[in-house]
């Protein structure tokens, strides 16, 4: 993506959460690379961008605005009912947070792909943090 060189502990990290939603396939680095990881389950394919996230708790116009170039590019990836982009966020203390890319902006998903439910989106990071913390790498059911 634009920020810099590619998050490589991000990337180690995020290959045990996409593994959990399918077989996945890394893109080759470069800067002609749009997305990092391709997710292939039954339906959807997702293409994910991971990127390093300075303010993990930051609201989503900041975010927006913050990741406007790489959204930019993870938009470039054909529209279609069978595709999903997402970015994935990760802080220097291992906090991640998932976003679902639309056309206009991003939604909150849990690492699962599953929308959160509006305004719970701080009790869902509370959660992660807390299980993070006690030794558990996991996110909440």
């Amino acid at each position: 993506m634009s920020r810099g060189a590619r998050p490589h502990k991000a990337l180690a990290e995020a290959i045990p959460i996409a593994k959990a939603r399918g077989l996945i396939q890394m893109a080759m680095g470069g800067p002609e690379r749009i997305f990092d990881i391709a997710i292939v389950s039954k339906i959807p394919i997702t293409f994910v961008g991971i990127m390093f996230a300075p303010k993990i708790l930051a609201g989503t116009p900041e975010l927006v605005e913050y990741y406007q170039k790489d959204l930019a590019r993870l938009r470039l990836i054909a529209r279609d009912a069978a595709n999903v982009i997402e970015l994935w966020i990760r802080s220097r203390h291992g906090t991640w947070r998932f976003f679902q890319v639309t056309p206009s902006t991003i939604v909150e998903i849990d690492r699962d792909g599953k929308r959160i439910v509006f305004g719970k989106s701080i009790e869902y990071l509370a959660k992660v943090a807390a299980k993070e913390q006690g030794g558990a790498n996991t996110a909440p059911s």
